[in-house]
């Protein structure tokens, strides 16, 4: 038996734009040659177990496997595994594809599996948890026979199939835990999917050779060549001169003369959110200061300071003029209407009068000064909208200094703590998963808080989100996610901006790109053209 995916009923369609007309630079369609895909996420680590980020999921999803995955519409789809089913509420089997082969030639088999579980859950130590809050709830996995696994779990996990859409089954090689540091050397980067391992450089490079042995559909590619650009501008330049072939994370002012030069579009609206974060948790901030550049106690402990930011940002400048309408302003985690999202959340018109008044209430009537962080070029107008909402916060008296990096910078200084709000984004299988990773308190044993640098903690909120999380798909587990969603958000942790819409543009090469909700870049969504 399959479990349906939570988000069956999410239909997510790409749009693909194509010009008759290119005067984009002549490349012979040839997909024996490489595929050059210039693309936003750096990849930093080999370890498919390491990190819980896109970069990771979208480059290492050509060299491993999942047991099962979710295509383009977010349906889940048999993949290493071919049926689940729970035979109680506290156990789920496996069965798993036969005739399956590692790179490596040796068999996959049931125990590939148990490793693989084992090993995130208990050895792998990540920051922020990589991806063992998906293993956690799982107390025991074994092999009843080659081709079968069982799982039992600590309590009642009705989503089990898809966490477990996220993971990348690794091949059990010898005696204990291959380490990151053994994969960073690429001497065990042996996995079951369409392509294999060739050479890489952490942060600039990655190439890959097809695995002609596949199980599953064949690539279009016989290699396929990466190469890490996390400058929006350079990417778009690489397209329109031809020294690539797809091009991701294309900001949406780029997109009219990237079309007048040749180049196709897909887009297609993400399963994910981008907000302001706050830190909730210590006395006095980084940045944060009086508007005489004093030290003051950290203003975002009281809501009513949080309720007056979220007031004062115009949502629709921030999708009209900055993703030319790629995108949809926010008020939850996903776009309204989406299983688990609350009917009574939607995006509201700025008000300046009633955010200056709260302000005043909490004891800055004059406002104060803070820095307000995010990465450039990571998101689709990220470091534009740091500079219109710093506009709009000046309307009420809050002077934000917007300071920008690059991601990996970012990432490493947000994680150190240097940040009082920063600008951030979250995609996920589900809401509750985002829920999970975000807004839920910190918490090791039950795997949640990955993504929650601000720190916030709300005991109700966590009860609420666990109550939900026990329920069986359906409409009693949506209302009680949608009741959890509105009492988070009366609270306001962050603040949602906007759900941005991927765009990738690709040349004459390449015939057609099937974009996924998710954001991931691979080769296997493309189709070569012929000559």
């Amino acid at each position: 038996m399959k479990l349906q995916n939570p988000l069956r009923r999410v239909v997510l369609k790409a749009s693909l734009i194509s010009l008759a007309s290119s005067c984009l630079p002549w490349l012979p369609a040839r997909a024996q040659e490489p595929l050059r895909i210039a693309t936003s996420y750096k990849l930093m680590t080999l370890d498919p177990h390491y990190a819980n980020l896109n970069e990771n999921t979208a480059l290492l999803s050509h060299i491993y496997d999942r047991l099962v995955y979710q295509d383009e519409r977010l349906e889940l789809k048999p993949g290493l595994a071919v049926s689940w089913r729970a035979p109680t509420e506290t156990q789920w089997e496996f069965k798993l594809r036969p005739n399956v082969r590692f790179h490596d030639q040796s068999p996959f088999t049931a125990d590939d599996v148990v490793y693989t579980i084992e090993r995130i859950r208990d050895f792998v130590k990540s920051p922020s948890g990589g991806f063992r809050s998906y293993v956690n709830g799982i107390k025991a996995v074994s092999a009843s026979d080659p081709l079968t696994v069982v799982m039992d779990t600590n309590g009642n996990i009705p989503n089990l199939p898809l966490l477990l859409s996220s993971i990348f089954i690794m091949h059990r090689a010898g005696q204990g835990f291959q380490t990151t540091d053994d994969l960073n050397t690429a001497r065990a980067s042996v996995g079951t999917g369409p392509y294999r391992f060739q050479n890489w450089s952490s942060g600039e490079m990655l190439n890959l050779a097809r695995n002609d042995d596949y199980w599953g559909d064949k690539p279009a590619w016989a290699a396929v060549s990466f190469q890490i650009i996390e400058s929006p501008a350079a990417r778009v330049a690489a397209l329109s001169t031809g020294e690539v072939d797809v091009v991701d994370a294309i900001p949406a002012r780029d997109v009219a003369s990237l079309k007048q030069r040749g180049a196709k579009i897909a887009n297609i609206g993400a399963a994910r959110v981008n907000f302001l974060q706050f830190d909730v948790a210590r006395e006095t901030l980084p940045g944060v200061t009086s508007k005489s550049g004093g030290t003051i106690a950290n203003p975002f402990q009281n809501p009513l300071i949080r309720r007056a930011l979220a007031l004062a940002i115009d949502r629709g400048i921030l999708v009209e003029k900055i993703l030319a309408g790629y995108g949809t302003p926010a008020s939850q985690i996903f776009p309204n209407g989406l299983p688990g999202t609350s009917a009574h959340l939607q995006p509201e018109a700025p008000n300046y009068i009633e955010a200056k008044a709260l302000l005043a209430k909490a004891g800055f009537p004059d406002g104060f000064n803070l820095v307000l962080a995010g990465p450039a070029g990571r998101y689709p107008g990220d470091s534009e909208s740091l500079q219109a909402i710093a506009q709009s916060w000046a309307r009420i008296g809050v002077s934000a200094q917007p300071a920008v990096s690059p991601f990996s910078v970012f990432n490493t200084k947000r994680s150190a703590g240097e940040y009082a709000v920063w600008y951030g984004g979250a995609s996920g299988e589900a809401v509750d998963i985002i829920l999970d990773a975000l807004l839920a308190s910190p918490d090791p044993e039950r795997g949640t808080g990955a993504l929650n640098f601000g720190h916030y903690r709300n005991k109700t909120f966590d009860e609420m989100l666990l109550k939900a999380e026990g329920l069986q798909e359906g409409p009693e587990r949506n209302r009680t996610l949608a009741d959890a969603t509105d009492f988070v958000m009366a609270d306001q942790p962050i603040i949602p901006l906007y759900h941005f819409h991927h765009i990738i543009g690709y040349g004459r090469r390449v015939a057609s790109y099937v974009a996924h909700p998710r954001g991931w870049t691979t080769a296997m969504q493309t189709l070569a053209a012929t000559e």
